[in-house]
């Protein structure tokens, strides 16, 4: 098997395609009863669920999780229908990691998506032990630059990278680093997991390293370590270690709850097993003020950037009913109000 960048970004989307249980389906808002309203006083049409994140204007707090990048004809075509889309229906978007782009530069025409997404919040990424590795502020600014981004992702995941037998594991020091890329940089810097959340000791230490957002991308959704077991499954340091860690982590209901005493100093984007408008409803609530979807976009994204329009049409409905049926006619009513929670 290649030891290629963009080879693996291959396989990680081949095994989606034939895995259905590498995305968990663990459904974890479901958990959460709202507080229907018979009477909501307000026109489903009347409605408004934009709001401004980053100083940009969104038609509904959806963000295109980070998913690919890099040589192939087939991820250049996917990032471009994501961006297409998120430029056609006034969402944001992020990148996968970009890191290929540095070892392979013929990857860079898959993140420079500012012809297709103009106006877009554009988020570029990079994951962040490999700051560890040489990675420097000046690589972190021409990843942003390539982008044409608004903010930078700094992505971690130590456990995808203990089951890679090629992984990255030294973590050691790594907030230090952090802190070093966030005061170089002149963009924001979004620090997000891959599925397993963000904890309370974790979100002390982004603080204090300058992090003024955090995406939980709580552990419910998409594994990225079931997936790198069937990359490696006949390897001794994969077999069996990525299906006995495919559900570790906090969910991410779980995941914002824990955080809610930092957001006076932190604002937070809720990801990893979002599904639904409704999940997107509940997340608000919760306390995130954007909401990360990555895996039902993939699919969709290998079609055509219609098709992904279709699935942003469908969430933006789904919200926009869940806020109607809360009596809820904007943004500002449903964020943060714990008393639209029934089973409190």
């Amino acid at each position: 098997m290649s030891d290629s960048t963009s080879q693996r970004k291959i396989e990680h989307i081949r095994i989606i395609e034939t895995d259905q249980e590498a995305d968990r389906r663990k459904y974890y808002f479901d958990d959460i009863r709202l507080m229907h309203r018979a009477l909501p006083e307000v026109a489903l049409d009347d409605v408004d669920p934009s709001v401004t994140f980053m100083k940009k204007r969104l038609s509904f707090p959806l963000l295109i999780s980070s998913m690919t990048g890099g040589e192939h004809d087939l991820i250049r075509s996917v990032n471009e229908n994501l961006a297409r889309a998120a430029e056609a229906t006034g969402v944001a978007m992020g990148v996968g990691s970009q890191r290929v782009m540095f070892t392979h530069p013929a990857a860079r025409a898959s993140f420079a998506l500012r012809e297709w997404a103009p106006t877009a919040l554009l988020f570029s990424n990079l994951g962040a032990v490999q700051l560890n590795h040489g990675f420097t502020a000046a690589m972190c600014k021409e990843a942003v630059d390539v982008v044409g981004a608004d903010a930078l992702y700094l992505h971690l995941n130590p456990l995808q990278e203990a089951v890679q037998p090629e992984g990255d594991t030294n973590f050691a020091g790594l907030s230090s680093r952090i802190a070093e890329a966030v005061s170089s940089l002149d963009k924001p810097v979004v620090v997000k997991e891959v599925g397993a959340g963000i904890s309370p000791q974790d979100a002390d230490l982004l603080i204090e390293a300058g992090v003024r957002y955090i995406d939980v991308a709580g552990t419910g959704g998409l594994s990225w370590s079931r997936i790198e077991h069937h990359r490696h499954n006949n390897n001794a340091n994969g077999s069996g270690l990525g299906i006995l860690f495919q559900d570790w982590g906090i969910p991410t209901p779980l995941a914002l709850e824990l955080l809610a005493p930092f957001r006076e100093r932190v604002t937070l984007i809720a990801s990893g097993g979002v599904r639904s408008g409704m999940d997107m409803v509940k997340a608000m609530i919760l306390g995130a003020s954007l909401c990360g979807v990555a895996s039902p976009f993939l699919k969709p994204a290998m079609e055509s950037a219609d098709r992904v329009v279709e699935v942003i049409e469908r969430l933006k409905r789904e919200f926009c009913t869940a806020m109607f049926l809360l009596g809820a006619r904007r943004i500002d009513d449903i964020f943060d109000n714990r008393d639209l929670i029934l089973n409190r």
